[in-house]
């Protein structure tokens, strides 16, 4: 029945806009690069205090600062409070089950454990490390924390990693050996450190900073990638978490497994169950009672969109089930009601992101959101706390009870009040194989009946991913409409959010069937919406998107007055052997590189350079590992020895996004130049 009234509370959703201006102005990419961003939102025990992290804008530091806030539900119009400022890294609070608040913070040089009450200026230093905490997991009954710290497995303590490491600065010689499979992950060469769990008894009431808490993954020699990968008993005993065998490489798709550890660190982890040998575990959540175990299977080769099954498994007698059969979507986030009847989490779901409520005992999977984008939510005190943005708002708190609506908590980007934001429409129309396909177009500034516009046709990158009724610090639509330009986005065969089937289509064929699913939302969207000037578009894409750039020079290029290609693939089988994940090339072409040659080449851009006409602003990150930065130079070498019209914009301290403030704007900058100098805005 309380999942009844949540549901019928949600779907009662009160947003409050930013009322648009009778004098706008267009939003830029300065004013999305100031925004402050909330995240990480917690709810004490009691529902009375609702703490998250809020990232504010250094523009003249060229970077993000974060604070810790707090707000008082009990008090009639109380405003945020700021307990915490000037940190480096989100603060990830956590409350603890006798209302305290935990969060790290750098304020004593290294990123350390801290508690406070909500109702006493006292701040408490819980750990004094001589490393960095990652991410902790309070136990429910607040005596044990489980701490992930980068370290050396076959290290005996933090102490030896720490000494490891000054020994390896004070060494004169540059050289680093590698063994493992792949020497480098995202933006950083391999340094054999991991993340690691670690545990400490904790004493609500001390002041005495903890020193040595207790390894947990001695030898273990893989990463816990983040606090939903762990679960505590509620007496603090005993630890489960999940992560990809030892020794495993992260590049090549080793499925993760669900291990358990004493958190007296008498022994080493062990498998809690076995597995089959493609299915990956994790997302963990124990029920309140402890007995249950819920997490999500994928079952499939990592690097490709798999549906994320909910499990749960009893821990006393290992029986195992899944509870949402049927539901073609991929939940995660999960989270028990007080009660142990439902489960929450988020999916994407056809061009939306939202939450949904999961029956425990019948498997039902209802939604809580209608539109929008869910990014993250928390349970506590009979009220639900959910954070959501949209094509038209940056991310937003709000709070559903059992009753009423869903009341909205925060107003980021409240100071715009001169700024209009345009709202996006969703179309559909049949592309490949006669199957529904979803897309968005969003109005320019100062939209006007009668009058046509240039349109920026973005591509999402992923290829699991979407553009969809979202917010973007990176690629935002509203810049564009800001700009003057009218935005078309499509969601081709191989996005997230319309079934597994529909997301897997695009294994081994990039390059045909989500170009079919462009070409033909391109010509549905000139058709519908007359406004379109189709002889002045610029296509842009970042990652697949800039793949797609790539070969749409090659293979579409009749539409386009000019192409923006972002870190996009250049060279298929130079990209299988140079990314951080050679496992996802693999993946996605189906088959082994060396052994599936002709596989790889099918859809090579490089092989069609011969047909490259379109002017090309090629943008690429030096730190970027995941789409390494030949395939940016190769891109705009070939244009020039082509002679094709083509400039290269370099982020040496980027990696494959763009996040530095002032880099954000510059890059915009430029991309706003290239439009205007082909499409003569």
């Amino acid at each position: 029945m309380f999942r009844k009234l949540f549901v019928a509370a949600a779907l009662a959703l009160t947003v409050v806009a930013i009322a648009a201006p009778a004098q706008a102005r267009p939003f830029t990419a300065k004013d999305m690069a100031m925004l402050d961003r909330l995240s990480d939102v917690h709810i004490s025990p009691d529902g009375r205090w609702i703490a998250w992290s809020q990232r504010s804008t250094d523009w003249d530091g060229n970077k993000g600062v974060n604070a810790l806030m707090l707000l008082d539900r009990k008090a009639p119009g109380a405003k945020p409070m700021t307990v915490v400022r000037d940190e480096k890294a989100p603060v990830a609070p956590r409350w603890s089950s006798d209302g305290q608040l935990y969060f790290l913070s750098s304020r004593d040089g290294t990123r350390q454990l801290y508690r406070v009450s909500p109702t006493g200026p006292a701040v408490t230093q819980v750990t004094k490390l001589p490393l960095d905490i990652g991410v902790f997991k309070l136990s429910g009954d607040g005596r044990t924390v489980i701490l992930s710290i980068g370290g050396y497995p076959d290290c005996v303590d933090l102490a030896c990693t720490k000494d490891r490491d000054e020994a390896r600065k004070k060494d004169k010689a540059s050289g680093e050996v590698f063994n493992q499979p792949t020497p480098r992950f995202w933006d950083s060469w391999a340094d054999g450190k991991h993340s690691l769990l670690f545990a400490a008894a904790l004493d609500p009431s001390g002041d005495t900073p903890i020193t040595k808490p207790t390894p947990l993954m001695k030898g273990y020699d893989a990463d816990v990638p983040g606090d939903d990968a762990i679960a505590v008993s509620a007496d603090g005993k005993t630890v489960w978490f999940s992560a990809i065998p030892s020794g495993a490489s992260a590049g090549v798709g080793a499925p993760s497994s669900v291990y358990v550890v004493a958190a007296s660190g008498a022994a080493p982890p062990t498998r809690l169950y076995a597995t089959a040998a493609n299915a990956s575990d994790g997302s963990l959540a124990l029920s309140p009672d402890g007995g249950r175990l819920a997490f999500v299977r994928q079952t499939g080769p990592n690097f490709i969109y798999t549906r994320g099954a909910v499990m749960v498994r009893d821990l006393k007698t290992g029986a195992e089930r899944e509870l949402d059969v049927g539901f073609d979507r991929s939940v995660d986030g999960l989270k028990w009601s007080a009660d142990g009847r439902t489960l929450y989490g988020l999916a994407e779901d056809t061009g939306q992101a939202k939450l949904f409520a999961i029956d425990a005992a019948k498997g039902s999977v209802t939604p809580l959101t209608t539109d929008g984008h869910v990014s993250e939510f928390d349970i506590a005190g009979g009220q639900i706390a959910y954070v959501r943005d949209a094509l038209d708002s940056p991310g937003q708190l709000f709070v559903m009870g059992a009753k009423g609506p869903a009341v909205q908590l925060s107003h980021m980007g409240g100071d715009l009040k001169d700024v209009a934001f345009q709202p996006g429409e969703q179309f559909s129309f049949p592309g490949w194989n006669g199957e529904t396909v979803h897309g968005y177009v969003v109005k320019p500034d100062g939209w006007q009946p009668g009058k046509k516009y240039p349109v920026a046709f973005l591509i999402h990158g992923g290829p699991h991913g979407s553009f969809g009724n979202a917010w973007s610090y990176r690629w935002n639509p509203q810049v564009w409409a800001g700009l003057g330009y009218a935005v078309v986005m499509v969601d081709f065969h191989g996005s997230s959010g319309y079934g597994e089937g529909y997301a897997r289509a695009i294994i081994g064929h990039w390059g045909d069937r989500p170009l079919e699913d462009l070409q033909k939302g391109w010509a549905f969207a000139l058709g519908k919406y007359q406004w379109l000037d189709g002889d002045e578009a610029c296509a842009l894409g970042g990652s697949y998107g800039g793949y797609m750039v790539n070969w749409i020079a090659g293979n579409w290029s009749k539409p386009w007055k000019c192409l923006v290609n972002h870190d996009g693939v250049f060279d298929t089988r130079s990209m299988a052997y140079s990314t951080d994940i050679p496992g996802f090339s693999e993946a996605q072409d189906d088959g082994l590189t060396w052994s599936n040659a002709a596989a790889v080449d099918r859809f090579n851009p490089s092989l069609f350079v011969d047909k490259w006409s379109v002017p090309m602003l090629v943008v690429h990150g030096g730190r970027d590992y995941r789409v390494p930065l030949d395939q940016g130079v190769g891109a705009y070498v070939a244009n020039k020895r082509k002679e094709v019209p083509a400039r290269m914009v370099y982020f040496p301290d980027e990696n494959h996004w763009v996040l530095k403030p002032q880099n954000s704007v510059q890059w915009y900058a430029n991309v706003e130049a290239w439009m205007k100098q082909w499409l003569g805005q």
